[in-house]
């Protein structure tokens, strides 16, 4: 059995982020193959070019984070029908600086969740179109906009509905299919 590290993000800086939920609840309900790692986005500087000389110590741990992972996972919310700030400010630190793009040809996948009845559907639009500039391979099969309801995931991250369990659990058995595929057509450099 061949496993897989993956990176994820959580768009949301709150601590107690439904989105944050969310992705605890992935990590308990990822199969086997996955093993998990945040990577955190909260203390890295407002990206500036003036940075791509010598990246502070933040973001370069950050960068190698991100590379020390076979795929990537972005749980998002969708703040004034987008990304977070936050969110875009870590992408921007990763593709930066020019040629040192930590996204290309690393597989990854999209989810969020947010009370509203599209959930993240127009924030999760904008980021596969800034991964997609970033030659990210994305997983579009499977798409993934929770409405969140309260008491439907704990603070722990325990799934109460059940077909809540089950359709994270599918969209995660989907997301390690398209890591093998996507793994196996463009092997990491060892």
């Amino acid at each position: 059995m061949t496993s897989y590290k993956v990176g994820y993000f959580v768009g949301s800086l709150s601590s107690t982020s439904i989105n944050r939920m969310l992705a605890k609840a992935l990590v308990r309900l990822a199969p086997p193959e996955l093993k998990f790692e945040e990577i955190p986005i909260k203390d890295l500087p407002l990206y500036s070019q003036d940075h791509d000389a010598d990246y502070p110590p933040v973001a370069r741990a950050f960068k190698k984070a991100i590379a020390e992972c076979d795929a990537l996972l972005f749980v998002t919310p969708e703040y004034n029908r987008s990304i977070p700030g936050g969110l875009k400010n870590a992408i921007d630190w990763a593709s930066r600086p020019w040629g040192q793009n930590s996204f290309a040809r690393k597989p990854s996948g999209v989810i969020g969740t947010s009370p509203g009845a599209i959930g993240t559907a127009v924030a999760q639009s904008h980021l596969r179109g800034v991964l997609c500039f970033c030659n990210s391979p994305l997983m579009n099969n499977m798409e993934a906009y929770i409405q969140f309801r309260p008491g439907m995931i704990t603070p722990e991250g325990q799934v109460t509905e059940e077909s809540t369990e089950a359709f994270l659990r599918n969209y995660l058995n989907e997301l390690h299919a398209f890591i093998v595929r996507v793994l196996t057509v463009l092997p990491r450099d060892v």
